[in-house]
């Protein structure tokens, strides 16, 4: 019998073939090796690319987090609570993970990293270098749902452990990372008191609400925390997630459909809201950014709300303008970008949301559904001043930067000018 038609013979090279990805020594320089290529072959080195939403994984340091409660009740719990991955709001088990395929989620806290700086300061900077990105946002990974939590003194408590850590720990450590911090939505008091601790902190370029919550943006209780941003100038920034809490998507019966819907349905509430409810009018110069919803859900909201606007414009009784030429003057992020065939319908969203000026690239890694700087580098309908407005140079504008180079990048460029061959580090 040949090997062909032996089962147990077909099934001991099955064996032998197997890689079992998630025991192997897991490295982000590695896993990124061909985002390097790109980044090489690209020149990035030529301009600046600031990554709007990038994440990790608080749960890594929930020690050190958990050691910022106020509360020593409330911290043991958080350090009972919050070893997996998932912390306080575990609710979707391995979905996102394929059963494991998705390797850097289970394996990442087992990279090995140097003792001389903070471990997330170094899986940081290990993907920007490789993807090519100088300067990014940073935002946690589980406590986007933190939102869903019934207590909202646990929502409040963490809130404040985890902006205190990120700005001792992260922030004041590396000018190449910034962030949103995290406001407790749920408590607009304590939403009003963290601006005013934390907006004169090192590396704090605005502020973030998680779009999964179930309360109203136009409630007066948060116009002073707006009013506060807006004399600051600091961005808020609607953070879009997905809870299969929901009790709409909870009719979804496959994570295709609750991520699809859910990234996009919470963010087109909240915006729907803002709008209405004549926020734009009421807080003319507060810039707000809506992060991690796609872009394919914009031209649609846009088209429906001055629809019903200019049939009932009585129900908008603070607008000024069609609800769209609102939409344009706000920030959008880019990922994740519905990079499908029709590339019409893409050049299409991009003119009519003012891509050129209002679109910010976002990786979203470490997440499965990442975006590289190609994404958009890549697309043929844009111009060159178009990619790096995207890739940079709104995000610069919108949040006031002062660019921060990659060393490996200005060592790219110095090696190029020097009419050295530039290879992968």
């Amino acid at each position: 019998m040949s090997m062909l038609t032996d089962p147990q013979a077909l099934q001991n090279q099955a064996n032998r073939d197997f890689r079992d990805l998630a025991s192997e020594e897991f490295d982000t320089r590695t896993l990124l090796r061909n985002a390097v290529t790109q980044a090489i072959d690209r020149k990035y080195e030529d301009f600046l690319i600031v990554d709007t939403d990038s994440h990790h994984y608080e749960t890594e340091a929930f020690k050190e987090i958990a050691e910022y409660i106020d509360d020593p009740v409330m911290r043991y719990e958080a350090k009972f609570q919050g070893h997996s991955r998932g912390g306080f709001t575990s609710e979707t088990g391995s979905y996102q993970e394929i059963a494991g395929r998705i390797t850097r989620y289970p394996e990442r806290k087992n990279e090995k990293v140097p003792t001389t700086k903070h471990r997330d300061l170094t899986l940081m900077e290990r993907w920007m270098d490789a993807m090519g990105v100088d300067m990014a946002v940073m935002f946690p990974t589980p406590m986007l749902n933190l939102s869903n939590c019934p207590r909202i003194q646990v929502e409040v408590a963490m809130a404040k452990a985890y902006n205190r850590w990120l700005c001792d720990k992260i922030l004041d450590a590396d000018p190449r990372i910034k962030s949103m911090l995290y406001l407790p939505f749920h408590d607009p008091e304590a939403s009003y008191e963290i601006v005013k601790e934390f907006a004169d902190r090192k590396g704090v370029i605005g502020f973030m609400v998680t779009s999964t919550h179930y309360k109203a943006n136009y409630d007066n209780a948060y116009m002073k925390t707006y009013h506060m941003l807006e004399e600051r100038n600091l961005p808020l920034g609607f953070h879009a997630a997905f809870t299969w809490t929901d009790q709409s998507l909870q009719l979804c019966n496959r994570f295709i459909g609750v991520h699809a819907l859910g990234f996009t349905w919470c963010n087109m509430l909240h915006m729907t809201n803002w709008i209405t409810n004549g926020m734009p009018e009421r807080f003319p110069k507060l810039k707000t950014l809506w992060i991690e919803s796609g872009l394919a859900w914009i031209p649609f909201l846009m088209q429906r709300l001055d629809n019903e606007f200019m049939m009932r414009t009585s129900d908008c009784g603070l607008l000024k303008r069609k609800p769209s030429e609102y939409m344009r003057e706000m920030f959008y992020t880019t990922q994740p970008m519905e990079m499908v065939d029709n590339r019409e319908a893409l050049e299409l969203t991009f003119k009519m949301i003012k891509a050129d000026t209002q679109l910010l690239y976002s990786s979203d890694y470490p997440h499965w559904d990442m975006d590289l700087p190609s994404t958009i580098y890549d697309l043929p309908f844009l111009k060159e001043e178009g990619k790096r407005n995207i890739l940079g140079g709104n995000a610069q504008r919108l949040f006031n930067l002062d660019p921060v180079y990659s060393p490996v990048k200005l060592a790219r460029r110095a090696a190029r000018e020097a009419g050295q061959p530039v290879a992968a580090e």
